[in-house]
């Protein structure tokens, strides 16, 4: 049974920090900044997290999927919100998907991403139905680091399984290898990296190759045959340095995004992937390598599925939907760069009760709310009574999920009272097509965006709020315009 990708999504965050604010704000500390200074990075919103951005990404990979027919959701991140919560799980309940599937978090390594495509290739082999797998980062960098110019936050989403398959798996190769060019311990919020040249020379040059012929080998393909070699490295020169070490044309090194995203991480390699996947032509050959105590090698071929394939929501789409942003500032509070005094608003106890919070899971994480068996009215959130006045039935309510429905704004208040990370707090009334209105928080509101009433709004799933004192978060679905929002 042939085994490979039915489908991918992409997602990166609307803001981009232009690298040049950066540098303007340490130059007197660091002028060497001055080279990394061009461009921009994705920065996500205060509401984004690896989870969030797992959930965008994976809605591109199922608008025509059947999600009951899904075994499994594999997330990969150095950067999970909770580290004794299995993140995969949120990621499961957000897009609405049974309780059968099977969930794993993949993590520890910059190859993580990699790793889990790896598994979830060999996964789906087992024929239990195609496996989800999503990737995503919102790494924490000092400020005035090199590592703040060169990272990016964003996500990536495969459907792995068999079928009708836009590229099959021809070959792959792991070196394992304890090389350790950078980490993190168990109590530290930044990377620790090591000097770039022995990185590239004894890492980069030495290892990858190694991982990369092995593929080779067993896909029974010349270096010369890839059409395109995803390798995500923010350095100059190192991914065409290692083309050309093996064989691979100059030609087929993909971009690494640098220029206008930065590098996200162990998901880089599988954005890349997906941004490759947009423009690739049946019988090409695409390789994705990562790097990371070792080395992930993956061959891919093209089939003639994807002239059928229209990708929504991709990297494209989204890198496309970029805003600029020159608050530099505005970076740091969002990634706890600065402690602000957030006022005495910010003080309520963010405690959540968990009980509560088990119980209206179908509600607040899956958005989903009900229709009345009786006469057909649907409203949001579900109730034991119907809200048609005609009608008033008590217990005909069943499931009706609302994540995917188009909303019209009826109102909308931007309020600089009540406390907002990202003041002023947008909110207002939706009306959900088909029935079914909420008083719903907005995110992904810019300064010089216009709110107008009638226009459409679409559900993204985000941070509702922060318990920082027990280091616990809630998410809910907001609203965000659709002529505004990356991937529409």
């Amino acid at each position: 049974m042939e085994v490979g990708i039915l489908a991918y999504g992409g997602y990166i965050p609307k803001s981009r920090l232009q690298r040049e604010e950066i540098f303007k704000a340490h130059a007197w500390f660091n002028p060497g900044l001055k080279g990394l200074a061009r461009g921009e990075r994705s920065m996500a919103n205060w509401d984004e997290d690896s989870v969030t951005m797992s959930v965008e990404a994976a809605r591109g990979c199922l608008q025509s999927m059947d999600r009951d027919t899904i075994s499994g959701v594999y997330m990969a991140s150095t950067t999970f919100p909770f580290l004794d919560r299995q993140n995969a799980a949120i990621v499961a309940d957000a897009l609405n998907l049974r309780s059968s599937v099977q969930t794993l978090d993949f993590s520890s390594s910059m190859r993580a991403g990699t790793s889990g495509l790896s598994v979830a290739l060999q996964a789906a082999g087992a024929n239990n139905g195609p496996i989800l797998l999503c990737a995503a980062e919102k790494r924490k960098t000092k400020a005035g680091s090199a590592l703040e110019m060169t990272t990016g936050d964003g996500a990536a989403a495969f459907l792995i399984g068999s079928g009708n398959i836009i590229a099959r798996l021809i070959g792959s190769h792991t070196e394992s290898v304890d090389f350790v060019d950078h980490f993190r311990g168990e109590e530290e919020q930044y990377d620790y990296t090591w000097e770039e040249r022995w990185i590239r020379d004894e890492g980069y040059m030495k290892i990858v190759p190694t991982a990369i012929e092995g593929a080779l080998a067993k896909a029974n393909l010349k270096a010369e045959e890839i059409t395109t070699f995803c390798f995500p490295v923010a350095a100059r020169n190192v991914a065409t340095g290692l083309a050309k070490k093996v064989g691979i044309s100059p030609d087929a090194v993909a971009d690494n995004l640098q220029s206008n995203m930065g590098e996200a991480g162990s998901a880089q390699s599988l954005i890349m992937l997906a941004h490759a996947l947009e423009t690739a032509k049946a019988g090409d050959k695409i390789l994705v390598a990562s790097f990371g105590q070792g080395s992930d090698a993956l061959l891919f071929e093209v089939t003639e599925v994807i002239n059928e394939f229209s990708g929504q929501a991709g990297v494209s789409a989204s890198l496309a939907k970029g805003r600029k942003v020159t608050n530099y500032n505005r970076f740091l509070a969002f990634n706890e760069g600065i402690e602000m005094d957030l006022g005495i608003r910010a003080e309520v106890d963010k405690n959540t009760g968990l009980t509560t919070h088990y119980r209206n899971r179908f509600m607040a994480q899956r958005m989903v709310g009900g229709e009345c068996s009786n006469c057909g009215t649907i409203q949001f959130p579900k109730s034991n009574i119907c809200v048609n006045e005609n009608c008033g039935a008590i217990d005909t309510q069943k499931d009706h999920p609302f994540a995917e429905k188009t909303a019209t704004l009826n109102s909308y208040t931007a309020d600089r009272l009540t406390f907002s990370p990202d003041p002023p707090a947008y909110y207002g009334m939706i009306q959900f097509e088909g029935g079914g209105r909420l008083m719903n928080d907005f995110t992904d509101i810019f300064p010089d965006d216009e709110l107008t009433v009638g226009m459409k709004m679409r559900m993204v799933f985000r941070v509702k709020d922060y318990d920082n004192k027990r280091g616990f978060r809630r998410y809910f679905w907001k609203a965000v315009p659709v002529d505004t929002n990356a991937g529409e």
